[in-house]
This record gives C-alpha cells, sequence and structure tokens, in this order.
C-alpha cells in the first residue's frame, strides 16, 4: 500500500545538520538576509555533539570565561534562532527527488522541500567495531566515543549501564577525552591502546599501550577481556568488560552519496574546493562532513565560511559547483583539503601521516615549485596544519595537479626557496 503523499515546500537556504558547522551557516545566513533558512536536524535537539560533552575546549564566552560543549550548544542555537533561521528536529533528508529538491521524512509525514541552495553539515562519526575489522566474539560492551556520550545523556553516570573496567582504543584526543568522561560515570580505566605514539594522546593518569594493536576481543554475552600486541611483538590481556573506539573517523555521507556528489577516499565526505563548493551546482558541505575530529570552533568558523560562498552564489556573483585542479597529498602527508583549489585563493589544511620533526613542506604543480619552507616545528599527525592562501599563490587554475608535500629533509639538500614559514602556516 503506497504511503501518503509528500507534502511540498520551499525555502531559500535548507541547512542539513545543527551541529556547530550548521549552526553557524544558518546564523550567518540568516542575519545577512538570505531568505528563509531553514536548518534539519534528525535529533532531537539541536547542537550536535558538543551538547553532549561536559568538558572545557569549546571557545571562550563574551566575558572570556571557557565554554563547556552544553553552553557552546546553548549559544550556537541561540544565535541561529536570533538570526531568524528556523530549526526543525526529529527531521531527516532521506535522499533527493531531483536536483535542490530533498525528500525528508518529518513526525507530521514525508515531505519534499526545494531550496535555492543547500548547505550539507551532517558530521562525522567513529568507525565502529565491524568497520574497524577488530576480530573475536560478537559480545556486548564495545562502543564508540559517541556511543558513550548517548549512553550518559540517556543513563546517567551509572557503571552499571557502562561497564566496570574499560579499556580505550584510539591515539588522537579523542582518547583522552574518552578516559574523562568514563572516569566521571565511576568506571576504572584498565588502559589505553594507542596504535600511534604514546604523545598522540597525552597524559591521561592511565597505563598508555603506544604502538600497540587489539588482535582479538573475547567474551560470552558481555565483554571480558582484550587481547593486544605490543612493539616488541608480545601478547598480553586486558581484562575489562568495556571497550570504547575512539577517533578513526568517517563522514555521515548518506545524503551526499544519495546526490551522486564524488565522495574522498577513507573519510568519505564529498569533494569540495576552496569556497567549499561540492560537484552539485548550488550544494556546499562543511564541518566534520569534511574532516571529523576537528574542534567545534573550527567546523563552526567552516560553517560561517560556507555561508560567505552560498551568499554570493544567491547574488550571482560566484559559481556554484566546485572547480579548480586537483588538491593533492604526497610525501608523508595523509591528508590535504580542499579536494580542488578553486577560482579564489584560500588556505590549505594538511594533515601529516606519521610525526615529521620539522618537515620541509612543497607545494607544486606541473612540476613548477609554488613555494617550499621547512616548519619550525614539529607536524604532528594528530593535529593538522593551517596553511595560508600565499602558499597557492601563482598556481594555475587550468593546470594539473597540485601537489602539497612533506619530507623530514631538505629534499635536495640546498636551501628553501622561502623564509621560514611564519604566520602562513598555523597549527
Amino acid at each position: 500500500m503506497n504511503g501518503p503523499e509528500p507534502t511540498e515546500r520551499a525555502v531559500d537556504v535548507l541547512v542539513v545538520g545543527a551541529g556547530p558547522a550548521g549552526l553557524a551557516a544558518a546564523a550567518r545566513l540568516a542575519a545577512a538576509g538570505a531568505g528563509r533558512v531553514e536548518v534539519l536536524e534528525r535529533d532531537a535537539a539541536p547542537g550536535g555533539l558538543p551538547r553532549l560533552c561536559p568538558g572545557t575546549g569549546f571557545g571562550a564566552d563574551a566575558r572570556g570565561r571557557p565554554l563547556d560543549g552544553p553552553g557552546h550548544a546553548r549559544r550556537a542555537v541561540g544565535a541561529a534562532v536570533r538570526a531568524g533561521a528556523a530549526l526543525r528536529t526529529g527531521v531527516s533528508a532521506t535522499g533527493w527527488a531531483a536536483p535542490l529538491l530533498l525528500e525528508v521524512a518529518a513526525p507530521t509525514g514525508p515531505e519534499t522541500v526545494r531550496a535555492r541552495a543547500v548547505v550539507l553539515a551532517t558530521g562525522a562519526r567513529e568507525r565502529s567495531r565491524a568497520a574497524r575489522l577488530l576480530p573475536g566474539t560478537r559480545a556486548e560492551g564495545v562502543l564508540t566515543t559517541g556511543g558513550l556520550l548517548r549512553t550518559l545523556e540517556v543513563f546517567g553516570p551509572r557503571p552499571e549501564r557502562i561497564g566496570r573496567r574499560a579499556v580505550v582504543l584510539g591515539d588522537d584526543p579523542a582518547a583522552r577525552h574518552a578516559v574523562r568522561l568514563l572516569r566521571r560515570a565511576g568506571v576504572a580505566v584498565a588502559a589505553v591502546v594507542c596504535p600511534g605514539p604514546r604523545a598522540a594522546v597525552g597524559a591521561v593518569g592511565a597505563p598508555v599501550l603506544a604502538e600497540t594493536v587489539v588482535t582479538e576481543l573475547t567474551g560470552r554475552g558481555r565483554l571480558a577481556s582484550v587481547a593486544v600486541r605490543g612493539p616488541d611483538g608480545r601478547s598480553r590481556t586486558l581484562a575489562c568488560d568495556t571497550l570504547v573506539l575512539t577517533g578513526d573517523w568517517v563522514a555521515e555521507h548518506d545524503v551526499a552519496r544519495a546526490a551522486g556528489l564524488p565522495l574522498v577516499p577513507g573519510g568519505r565526505g564529498p569533494v569540495t574546493d576552496g569556497a567549499l563548493r561540492t560537484a552539485a551546482p548550488g550544494v556546499f558541505a562543511a564541518g566534520g562532513l569534511l574532516g571529523g575530529g576537528g574542534p567545534a570552533v573550527r567546523a563552526a568558523a567552516e560553517g560561517r565560511a560556507a555561508a560567505g560562498t552560498v551568499l554570493a552564489f544567491l547574488a550571482g556573483d560566484a559559481p556554484g559547483a566546485a572547480q579548480g585542479p586537483p588538491v593533492v597529498a604526497a610525501g608523508a602527508l595523509a591528508r590535504v583539503r580542499p579536494d580542488l583549489l578553486g577560482p579564489e585563493p584560500g588556505p590549505l589544511l594538511v594533515r601529516a601521516g606519521r610525526v615529521l620533526v620539522r618537515p620541509v613542506l612543497t607545494v607544486a604543480q606541473d612540476g613548477r615549485v609554488l613555494r617550499r619552507d621547512r616548519l619550525p616545528a614539529a607536524l604532528l599527525p594528530w593535529r593538522p596544519l593551517r596553511l595560508g592562501p600565499e602558499w597557492t599563490r601563482g598556481a594555475d587554475p587550468d593546470g594539473g595537479p597540485v601537489e602539497v608535500g612533506a619530507d623530514d629533509g631538505w629534499g635536495d639538500g640546498g636551501r628553501a626557496e622561502s623564509g621560514p614559514v611564519g604566520a602562513g602556516a598555523k597549527g
């Protein structure tokens, strides 16, 4: 039997996702007079994961006092509402009926919403146990940091709901955050299993097993232990009833994929240019969808930047689809954003694949070096580096791929072609 016919509506800008990026984009768009700006959020409340994070690290309020996650979320929601954006919770974008025409599932029934522009800000999630191919029994008690946050939201700090003794798996600051959450809930942390160097996690007040991999999960019904192998090849067993998987982010790309947008391998976010345009005219993207695990303040800044591009597009002053030569990572770099350079000069965000001690960064196109500099400090895999627009100055918009590479030496043994990086690079 066929369901009810979708209700058809029209808005000027539709923002999918009410996390830091989506709310910041909506606030700027509404304040600038972009027309009806509507934000769809599938959760029951707006704010994204920050609303569940009790710790600080979310910027500061008007008086300079540190904000925790809920405070950041309240401020972002308030700014969007005051600017005139409409927030709808419990509503999901499920697909596309046509370009710029989204299919929506709402509590009141199915809808189709036509927009002049769409901003995708659906965020990212940590890979599950199945996606990480962790071997062993399918025991209960394995969850991601996001799952831990949602469990705490529903049940509060009750060890009987979470576990009594936990192991945390991850090698970035998210692991440190998971340790804090567990301890606040009264759960003992047996160890942090860190596939990378110990420095990636920092001081957590628990044993850190660096350069260690999980080899097996055991337990019937409930998790009983985690077997690990260290850098010396020796194995050991950690007794625990909970395993928290942190980091290893993948984009919430269902809506982007349904639109047929080209996706970046690995993280699976949509390909974008420097102005946050996707390959579909009038569709833009920002925030964790393009790279999970970053600070909420950075996602919000990216949302505001995307709003600026949307405003220019609506005014007819900028193209609506991504363009420009590809930007590719080379050497010891794992990822560079944006994926396409775009017509406007903009920053690059680079991430190393391993710890690089004062590396030389090189940006080149068609065999021509645009800039080469040695960094004054280490480049760390868990801390992306922002390179200013001057790094791609002189790139040919009709040329070949722009290659961004890094190595630990001078490359050709000579002097760097430019002076020290200075203010052009920011961690």
